[in-house]
């Protein structure tokens, strides 16, 4: 049993040995973190213009950034949480910009893929409630992507 994984490219720039990976690589934070089966997770690939329009219309910040997530478990203002439905877990959406992903490698000096796997473990982690917030929750967050991502072998 795995996620549900709901996969869309924009860019039409990756590999479909990009796309496995990053399914592995998040089934496998999934099974490490405790998440049920059949939960469901969808991951945008788009560029720097798409995740600035994003960023400007839901964060204020208008300038390209690397990956936002929208969990879809927080409940918003006047929303009342479903109890009972037996429906699967629907964690939210991570949006990813493949240009700052490929910017990030050759910045940090490491391969393109570690730098896709990092942003998107980054994005599954904060779909799950972590958060950088402060230093300890930081320190949380980013101790906890390291070791996914080197347990799963996508080491700097």
């Amino acid at each position: 049993m795995s996620l549900i994984i709901d996969f869309l490219d924009e860019t039409n720039e990756l590999k479909e040995n990009n796309i496995v990976q990053i399914e592995d690589l998040i089934n496998f934070a999934a099974s490490k973190e405790g998440v049920e089966p059949d939960s469901e997770v969808s991951i945008t690939f788009v560029t720097n213009d798409r995740i600035q329009e994003i960023n400007r219309e839901y964060r204020e910040k208008d300038r390209p950034t690397d990956v936002i997530s929208f969990a879809m478990e927080e409940l918003g203002e006047g929303e009342v949480e479903l109890v009972g439905a037996d429906m699967p877990r629907v964690l939210g959406d991570i949006i990813i910009s493949v240009a700052k992903a490929q910017e990030q490698a050759e910045e940090y000096g490491h391969s393109f893929m570690r730098e896709l796997g990092f942003l998107a473990v980054h994005g599954f982690l904060h779909l799950l409630g972590y958060d950088h917030e402060n230093a300890e929750d930081e320190e949380r967050m980013f101790s906890r992507q390291k070791d996914i991502l080197d347990e799963f072998g996508l080491t700097r």
